[in-house]
């Protein structure tokens, strides 16, 4: 089994800025990438940034610029800074590791972390 727990969410004025981190542990074999989604109220979820083992990242456009993904290999952990933040950035947060698990790839969730971004 593979747990996430994330940390960092909270209330935040617009313009202002918040770190998200999410640290797994438990039997990982090799993980292969490492992402940041949100969810609105009423909305799907939608993906934030992505980072590869290899450390190639992704931003959707809405984030870019304002937000950076990167990853500890060694702790097994992902983070993702949130500067410039927008009322319309408000949402549960939720990171995703991609973990091979023997010959088998797999999602795992963290269990979400509320970002409120106030105007």
């Amino acid at each position: 089994q593979v747990q996430l727990v994330e940390s960092g969410g909270g209330l935040v004025q617009t313009g202002g800025s918040l770190r998200l981190s999410c640290a797994a542990s438990g039997s990982i074999f090799s993980i292969n990438a490492m992402g940041w989604y949100r969810q609105a109220p009423g909305k799907q979820r939608e993906l934030v940034a992505t980072i590869t083992r290899g450390g190639s990242t992704y931003d959707a456009y809405s984030v870019k610029g304002r937000f950076t993904i990167s990853r500890d290999n060694a702790k097994n952990t992902v983070y993702l800074q949130m500067n410039s933040l927008k009322p319309e950035d408000t949402a549960v947060y939720y990171c995703n590791f991609k973990v091979w698990i023997g010959a088998t790839l797999r999602d795992y969730w963290g269990q979400g972390t509320q970002v409120t971004v106030s105007s």
